[in-house]
């Protein structure tokens, strides 16, 4: 990995190129070609393409170098284009998309926009987006039918999509034949180019395509406006992993590690702002380190670093079972403000299906690790993700995943029906269990999910719990919510000027979502 400084601002991309053969334009025409940079009239309304995903491009890994650069400046011309305009972000998916848009909200204010949650406000639009399951595509789509009419009244609003959908050849396609009202379409990897292309859109008055198939570079320094108490810490970028449902390791490319002494650096000055809690990000956090060439440092040695780092808790999320390393393990079992709460995806319970998955491990060896994660963190609460009716799966293969919930334990899981995402190998596979049946295995499975999940919260009835008060409860002012050290969510009452502090909370019941219960002066016998 090089540390060569070169202009971030630079568009990353090799020559100018004929993009008609990636896109289905009936009535396109090239109008021009420059600066590596394809112009096109379609549907009556230039449309200028600097960059197209390929979904050819996304899935080769080759050896060329991730640079990391350290010179992020906004452009001189951009930096009070904002003055008096507002922008609004409306963010969809995981936590790594909320990160990305803490970025972009940050390269709006250093441009002078200010936030506005009102979309009849706002002079730029940002549609964040998820790609992991249909329905979040559909709720974007959605969200562009109804801010067509806004876009008609105000002709200046500048209307932009990015993230992980805008990495889908099929999705760029359907927004330039269907939604040519909008201005601005970029993806994961060139986030920071964020001025440049809103600079093009605005001026120009065409929609600017930038999307970079393959991987972008590392960019420190830019921006943030995080807000809070909270703060999320991305560690490394992409993943490798390549299972066959996954659209992931498309949309975000390979595993990108940033530098140790960057990531800690990061820390510590949270930890000066005085933020109580960080997670750290990553697709697979726990391959952090693996691409590194020049040093032996692994996601255990990052996160033993970092519990000596003067913050009250360390989160983490998302691990791969098949990169959960005893040295890691050895690490968490130090405790300290490692908090317990571990998520570990395991997708499904029966060992042929995982290999259909290529999850690269065995239902025997994630219960191996499980057992070693216990033994090291005797109160460790672990939750999960599943997936049910995956192609192929049989009754008795669904069985094998019910029989693992109750054999581990797990706390919570998010679960999900199958379906097929455009591009990934699973996409070609024989989708062969009914839409009813994956139904009723969902149905069969969140009964479990709750049982366990009631299980779990009954179990901490009269201990007392240590609280990281958020706010107020979403659904009574008078009530004060949190989280303990093990992500549950309790309510209590208590004065306002406890958010953002600790506090010991005896739960006093016990539901299945949530606990409740009072505010103690000292702990009896402090639990998770």
């Amino acid at each position: 990995m090089s540390h060569e400084n070169r202009n971030t601002s630079d568009l990353k991309s090799d020559k100018v190129k004929d993009y008609s053969k990636y896109f289905d334009f009936s009535d396109a025409k090239l109008i021009s070609q420059e600066d590596g940079k394809s112009t096109y009239r379609i549907k009556g309304r230039n449309i200028q393409i600097n960059a197209a995903p390929s979904y050819r491009d996304e899935k080769q890994r080759g050896k060329e170098d991730v640079q990391v650069l350290y010179d992020f400046a906004i452009p001189d011309d951009m930096q009070e284009f904002g003055q008096g305009k507002y922008y609004l972000i409306a963010t969809y998916g995981c936590q790594m998309n909320e990160h990305d848009t803490e970025v972009m909200r940050g390269l709006f204010e250093q441009m002078g926009y200010r936030s506005t949650e009102d979309k009849h406000v706002a002079d730029v639009i940002l549609l964040n987006t998820c790609a992991i399951r249909e329905n979040a595509e559909d709720k974007v789509f959605g969200e562009l039918g109804h801010l067509k009419a806004l876009k008609a009244e105000k002709p200046d609003l500048v209307l932009g999509v990015c993230g992980c959908m805008s990495q889908e050849e099929a999705v760029v396609n359907r927004i330039m034949q269907k939604h040519p009202f909008v201005d601005i379409i970029f993806g994961t990897h060139n986030i920071h180019r964020l001025p440049v292309l809103l600079k093009d859109a605005y001026f120009n008055k065409e929609m600017v395509v930038e999307v970079w198939s393959k991987e972008g570079d590392i960019i420190e320094n830019l921006p943030k406006k995080r807000e809070g108490i909270r703060a999320w810490v991305n560690i490394m970028y992409g993943c490798d992993k390549f299972c066959t449902y996954c659209i992931v390791p498309y949309t975000r490319g390979k595993e990108r590690s940033r530098r140790p002494q960057d990531v800690l650096a990061e820390v510590r000055e949270l930890a000066r702002q005085g933020f109580q809690e960080i997670t750290l990000l990553g697709q697979n956090v726990n391959a952090y380190g693996k691409d590194f060439e020049d040093i032996a440092y692994t996601f255990g040695d990052l996160m033993d670093d970092i519990r000596k780092i003067d913050v009250p808790r360390i989160r983490f999320t998302t691990s791969h079972p098949r990169d959960f390393d005893d040295h890691l393990i050895e690490v968490l079992g130090k405790g300290g403000n490692l908090v317990e709460h571990i998520h570990l995806p395991v997708q499904a319970g029966n060992t042929e299906v995982l290999k259909r998955m290529s999850r690269k491990y065995s239902r025997e060896q994630y219960l191996e690790l499980v057992r070693k994660i216990k033994a090291a963190v005797p109160n460790a609460v672990l939750t999960t993700d599943i997936i049910v009716g995956f192609p192929g799966e049989t009754a008795e293969q669904f069985e094998d995943t019910l029989s693992l919930y109750d054999e581990v334990g797990f706390d919570f899981a998010f679960t999900f029906i199958y379906s097929p995402r455009e591009g990934t190998p699973a996409a070609d596979m024989e989708d062969n269990v009914s839409m009813e049946e994956k139904k009723h295995r969902l149905y069969r499975l969140n009964e479990l999910v709750n049982k366990h999940s009631k299980l779990s919260n009954e179990r901490l009835l009269n201990t007392v719990v240590e609280v990281l008060v958020e706010g107020e409860s979403r659904t009574n002012a008078d009530v004060l919510a949190g989280r303990t050290r093990s992500n549950k969510l309790i309510h209590f009452t208590g004065d306002k000027s406890l958010v953002g502090k600790m506090v010991n909370v005896q739960v006093t019941h016990a539901q299945t979502w949530i606990l409740k219960g009072e505010i103690v002066a000292q702990p009896i016998q402090l639990s998770i």
